[in-house]
């Protein structure tokens, strides 16, 4: 089936959504170091902020969700990409850790709410036959934020300074004109006005079982992500001492891979089931763990991280059209984004739960992120196999929800 006009400009515009939302994120990872010599404090106090913006995510997706179910996707969509690159830009202006930690919190709220507005928008428009691949294509949007946020550190970093990185997070708001001009509105949306919307607690009452196991689901894979990324970066400086060129190429180096994999189990979900794709990804990363986390070379750190991220981001690129799938029809704009972000509030202690792991254990990071990732890979791998599998349900023309988990298929 051919694509049309506004279904590629819908993909383009959510996919650099949520890639402008992760750079902006990620900046902040290859700051800790420094931000933490400039306030005269501790890694793991500045990483308080990682915990705060993951922790406040699920007010953003319930806010913005609920205003999009109601208003419609795109101009939610466009209103949130403006609120979370004015809040990046205003951290490069903090005078102190505290007003810092205050704008890392409220970017959070802006964060959680990019994701499953852009997905519902997106999920709800392209062809059904595409929505594996597409899926692929939008996650891979978050390793490609981390990309951007690497090459920048790289580039600009020991010129600039941490404040200048936050500064130049401003640039995600130029995307807001693109959307206005070429996005058109969710077909799926639309529809639905002319049909009777259930209340709320009709919705919870009806598909509490679904919800729960989504939360569950989504804080490993939270988990997953966080715990082989957000530190991985103060893993190379700290632990192996290296410089920023070489932590830049590693960080640029497992990206790729992340996009990789995300394009590869997104597209091969849409032949052998959502269930089936995330499992493998999640258990490849197993064998990959003392390669990635207890090498010594730059060459050979690189090249398992490559590999984790394959297997990683290879997992969540399945996750955008397996949530939107299982979502219940009514409140497609809430709830893949609010089950996602109360994974992550809930995955949210990583960050300094690792950071403190490492600092009790003589500033061993490579056994708190080896911890994490073979803990959470297994995790996944189970709870996948208790999953609804609704590949190729219809958005636009919905016969019913219903309790989804109570006939859940093959």
């Amino acid at each position: 089936m051919a694509w049309t006009r506004e279904q590629r400009n819908v993909t383009v515009a959510s996919y650099l959504g949520w890639t402008l939302d992760a750079f902006d994120f990620f900046l902040m990872v290859f700051m800790l170091k420094a931000i933490a010599a400039e306030f005269t404090t501790d890694i793991p106090a500045v990483a308080f902020a990682i915990t705060l913006t993951l922790a406040m995510r699920p007010i953003g997706a319930l806010i913005f969700g609920r205003l999009a179910d109601r208003f419609g996707r795109r101009p939610i969509m466009m209103i949130d990409v403006g609120i979370y690159s004015a809040l990046e830009f205003l951290s490069g202006f903090a005078p102190n850790l505290t007003v810092l930690l205050i704008l890392r919190a409220l970017f959070g709220i802006a964060m959680g709410g990019e994701w499953g507005v852009g997905a519902a928008l997106t999920m709800e428009t392209v062809p059904i036959q595409s929505r594996g691949f597409v899926s692929g294509i939008l996650q891979a949007g978050y390793p490609t934020g981390y990309l951007l946020a690497s090459v920048v550190y790289g580039l600009l970093f020991d010129k600039i300074g941490w404040r200048g990185m936050f500064m130049i997070g401003v640039l995600p708001a130029l995307l807001v004109l693109y959307i206005r001009r070429h996005v058109r509105e969710s077909p799926s949306w639309t529809a639905a006005q002319t049909r009777p919307r259930p209340s709320w607690k009709a919705i919870l009452q009806r598909d509490w079982k679904l919800a729960l196991y989504a939360i569950v689901l989504m804080t490993g894979f939270n988990f997953f992500s966080h715990g082989t990324q957000d530190l991985y970066p103060t893993f190379l400086q700290v632990q192996h001492h290296f410089d920023t060129h070489t932590v830049s190429l590693i960080a640029i180096t497992y990206n790729i891979g992340a996009i990789i994999g995300g394009l590869c189990f997104g597209t091969l979900s849409e032949h052998i089931g959502r269930r089936n794709a995330i499992t493998i990804a999640a258990l490849i990363a197993l064998p990959i763990i003392p390669l990635w986390a207890f090498s010594s070379s730059p060459y050979l750190l690189a090249t398992g991280a490559f590999c984790m991220q394959v297997a990683v981001q290879g997992a969540w690129g399945v996750v955008p059209v397996h949530l939107n799938e299982l979502s219940p029809d009514e409140v497609r704009g809430t709830f893949p984004g609010l089950v996602y972000q109360l994974g992550n509030l809930l995955a949210s202690v990583n960050a300094s739960m690792q950071a403190g792991f490492a600092k009790s254990h003589g500033g061993d990071y490579a056994l708190a992120l080896a911890a994490v990732a073979g803990t959470v890979a297994v995790i996944i791998a189970v709870l996948i196999r208790f999953s609804p599998e609704r590949r190729g349900v219809d958005m636009v023309n919905p016969t019913g929800s219903g309790d989804v988990m109570a006939h859940a298929g093959g």
